[in-house]
């Protein structure tokens, strides 16, 4: 059977919204994580079949085909191609997937994954917005289809809303969800002081760390915000940062490992993606969590770690609830609520982080999974090697 190898993994410290990151031209960082990927890994950059990035709001800077660009901005030969992915927020981690799933075919031996985002530079939904504006429509990409509203209506198609229902629906309060994002920053504050991300973080001119997690943070001053939704439970606090960076992870099939000389770091040993109601949105982690372990003939308890995106506190307590989960293996360095979620880039991110730490801790098997944009979610299962 065809195996496909995770060989190195590498990332950006996650800059602030309007932070160290935030004049870096996108193609500029995505060749910061290449240039490092393929030096660290040692492997031919000539060998390389294709290069898949993530990327939202492919406006501006980040249009044109990031990934192609990432890769000659980087210096890297022209004989390699490159193509940009948007499945939402995991753009990223669905490009693994396609670069694995490219590996496992026997199409392809040794492809190029990851992904970058200048939120900073680029805000949130600015394509959707920008397109809509000369056609008088003001809510977001569904609005004008027959068909959506024949199927779900008028109800509003937003992520604080969908993060709304979550806490609603699994009966969580404010002091609850603060409590776990106080324990993410904290969480992450520790893996900076132990050095835990050093080895996988690239640093970036004189950023040398995450900009993001809060020392100073405490649940009296989350107590303090207003509601993001009249009358509602999220606040800022209960939800990931705006944020610029960049990751890239190299995969491998046993033949490219053999011929290149490479080390593998970790195997994929399942890959999953499923959907769930894109007005609720942020749920399809549940779902696919169960598929991708059925598949895998797995349970919940054997997986060692777990790096869940944290798009909002409400979305990893659901999950923690549905799959029994222990905490103590869950996001152990901290998630997006602290360390910031530069959409196009987490999925490689997480991943980076998740092999890294297992590593670290000697676990073996690792589990990604994020909520996404119109209801979906992705699973990525990893065995250390």
């Amino acid at each position: 059977m065809a195996e496909a190898f995770i060989v190195e993994a590498v990332r950006t410290p996650v800059g602030r919204k309007g932070g160290a990151l935030a004049a870096v031209h996108p193609a500029d960082l995505g060749a910061h994580v290449l240039h490092a990927l393929l030096e660290r890994s040692g492997a031919d950059p000539a060998a390389v079949d294709d290069v898949i990035f993530g990327c939202l709001d492919t406006v501006g800077p980040q249009a044109g085909d990031i990934a192609r660009t990432s890769w000659l901005a980087a210096g890297l030969p022209e004989s390699v191609p490159g193509v940009t992915v948007d499945r939402q927020c995991g753009s990223s981690q669905q490009a693994v997937h396609f670069a694995a799933q490219a590996v496992l075919s026997g199409t392809q031996d040794l492809v190029v994954a990851g992904g970058v985002q200048n939120m900073s530079m680029i805000p949130i939904a600015y394509a959707a917005r920008r397109a809509a504006e000369p056609l008088g429509l003001t809510e977001g990409p569904y609005a004008g289809s027959a068909g959506w509203r024949r199927r779900y209506g008028d109800r509003p198609v937003s992520q604080f809303h969908g993060a709304e229902l979550i806490a609603e629906q699994w009966g969580l309060t404010r002091g609850e969800m603060e409590e776990y994002a106080l324990r993410s920053h904290r969480r992450a504050v520790r893996a900076l002081d132990e050095g835990r991300f050093r080895a996988e973080t690239v640093p970036y001119g004189e950023l040398t760390m995450d900009e993001g997690p809060r020392r100073d943070t405490s649940l009296e001053r989350m107590a303090a915000l207003d509601p993001l939704l009249p009358g509602g439970r999220l606040t800022a606090a209960l939800s990931s940062q705006i944020s610029d960076g960049a990751a890239a992870v190299l995969i491998a099939g046993e033949q490219a490992v053999s011929r290149y000389g490479l080390t593998p770091r970790a195997r994929i040993h399942q890959l999953a993606v499923r959907g769930e109601d894109p007005i609720r949105m942020l749920t399809a982690p549940i779902p696919a969590t169960a598929h991708a372990l059925k598949r895998a003939g797995m349970s919940i308890e054997e997986i060692d770690l777990v790096e869940i995106n944290e798009a909002f506190a409400p979305v990893v307590l659901a999950w923690l609830r549905e799959t029994g989960a222990d905490p103590e293996r869950v996001n152990v360095n901290g998630g997006a609520i602290a360390l910031g979620h530069p959409l196009g880039a987490t999925g490689a991110r997480l991943l980076t982080t998740l092999v890294h730490e297992l590593e670290r801790s000697g676990g073996r098997f690792g589990l990604q999974v994020m909520c996404e944009g119109g209801g979906q979610a992705n699973v990525t299962i990893v065995e250390r090697v």
